[in-house]
């Protein structure tokens, strides 16, 4: 539906700790029209310069709080709105070189009406300033 969306243009970058880089973060919304329990995100995948991520190195991150995609599993108050921006994180000890990456979102959601659970998926070219 709303897949072209789903990578935000900003927010890309490396993320630290203290002096150190453990990985990079970007943005992403949900290609769905209506927001969703976190329980219902059955799945995020994230392959950065066609590297598939491992699922256990993703967080999920929404108005101050974050998950591991397996702790969503068991998230039931809490929802990821239509048009909300959350920062997906992507543990990776030095993080990502500054330059052009080709980064590959997708994203599986479990819709009340559907009888099969869609994959949404994204791509763009980004830039980690030097």
């Amino acid at each position: 539906m709303f897949d072209k969306y789903m990578i935000c243009e900003d927010g890309f970058g490396n993320v630290k700790d203290g002096d150190r880089t453990v990985g990079f973060a970007f943005q992403a919304r949900l290609p769905y029209y209506r927001g969703i329990g976190l329980s219902m995100v059955e799945d995020i995948g994230v392959i950065i310069d066609g590297e598939p991520v491992p699922r256990q190195d993703i967080r999920f991150s929404v108005r101050g709080r974050t998950w591991t995609l397996d702790e969503m599993e068991t998230e039931y108050t809490d929802r990821w709105n239509f048009a909300e921006k959350a920062t997906v994180t992507v543990l990776r000890d030095g993080g990502l070189r500054p330059g052009l990456h080709k980064l590959q979102l997708s994203e599986r959601v479990r819709v009340s009406y559907l009888p099969f659970v869609p994959t949404t998926r994204d791509a763009k070219e980004l830039e980690i300033p030097a």
